[in-house]
């Protein structure tokens, strides 16, 4: 049986200056788990990019795209003209300043009409991105598992351009329409704590994490994955009422080479995992290798296809239960 996967999010002219100071060009976001899939997936499957792009960007970006058979370009639109254009500096091998001179149009209800897909992925960059009403009217109209990526609401971009953590204040009243959500450790407090009580950055501090999963999962969220930096990812459920974490260690690689769409890449794998096989385990496992192999180099040729992945996953995870 063939499967659909829809991604919404931006389409960002990307410029990145990495931590070993080489400057780097590309589209990214939506990109980066549109490629990953494209490789894992069959031929009569489909990836459904959903974003809008400014029109000087639409011939690169059809570019960029068009070479992958299964991936459908339809539903991304230049027609108003609005897209990202982001500046990402490097100070380390994760941390970095960002500055986005480009706005996206938010991806509405009708945007998404048309797409009909089993997954979609939502993978905002900024917080107005991908609306609420957009979740909503997909789990209104569709059984569609729904992910989402916590790095939009927690983000947001002052008059000059400048992007900065914000506290995901509303976040009960997205929760409901949010099947598995997927955050990084930073903005994971963001999502915890209240404005005023988040301190320093520190990659040490989780003793939050159960606290904020019996928040999340209690509101309806059936999964919630929390990436650890290169440590790899805790995942959480409820089994029988209980919360279940589980600790995922990352896929090792020996040479970092660019961290940009590492997140995007793991949204990705999350959504092959449980589009493919239904597996929460699996797909964190996955997510693992899609952000690992998007680490090796600039451009798309380190995603791998199945077999290729497969093998990778069961050299270092083990063969999957029957």
């Amino acid at each position: 049986m063939s499967l659909r996967i829809g991604i919404l999010g931006p389409i960002p002219r990307d410029t990145i200056t990495t931590h070993r100071g080489e400057e780097i060009k590309k589209y990214g976001c939506v990109t980066h788990p549109a490629v990953g899939l494209s490789r894992l997936l069959g031929a009569d499957d489909r990836v459904v990019p959903v974003a809008h792009i400014h029109e000087v960007d639409e011939d690169a970006v059809v570019d960029v795209l068009e070479p992958y058979g299964n991936i459908e370009l339809q539903h991304i639109s230049s027609v108003h003209d609005q897209g990202a254009v982001v500046q990402l500096v490097f100070l380390n091998q994760n941390d970095r300043e960002e500055t986005q001179t480009g706005a996206m149009r938010p991806i509405s209800p009708t945007d998404v009409l048309g797409a009909e897909c089993s997954v979609y992925v939502c993978v905002p960059i900024t917080d107005y991105e991908v609306p609420l009403e957009t979740l909503i009217s997909i789990k209104e109209d569709s059984e569609a598992l729904v992910i989402f990526d916590a790095h939009g609401p927690t983000t947001q971009v002052d008059l000059s351009g400048h992007r900065f953590r914000v506290h995901w204040t509303d976040m009960h009243e997205w929760l409901p329409f949010i099947d598995v959500l997927k955050m990084n450790l930073e903005e994971s407090l963001y999502c915890f704590y209240p404005p005023g009580e988040v301190g320093d950055y520190d990659s040490g501090q989780r003793d939050h994490l159960d606290a904020l999963a019996e928040l999340v999962l209690g509101a309806g969220v059936q999964h919630l994955y929390v990436t650890l930096d290169s440590d790899g990812c805790q995942w959480y459920t409820l089994v029988n009422g209980e919360i279940q974490s589980v600790f995922v260690p990352a896929y090792p690689v020996d040479h970092v080479v660019d961290t940009t769409g590492c997140g995007d890449s793991f949204a990705g794998g999350l959504a092959f995992g449980f589009g493919r096989f239904g597996d929460p385990l699996l797909a964190a496992q996955y997510a693992n290798l899609l952000g690992a192999m998007r680490t090796q180099g600039k451009t798309f040729e380190v995603f791998q296809n199945f077999e290729q992945t497969e093998r990778m996953r069961q050299e270092y995870y083990g063969a999957k239960e029957s």
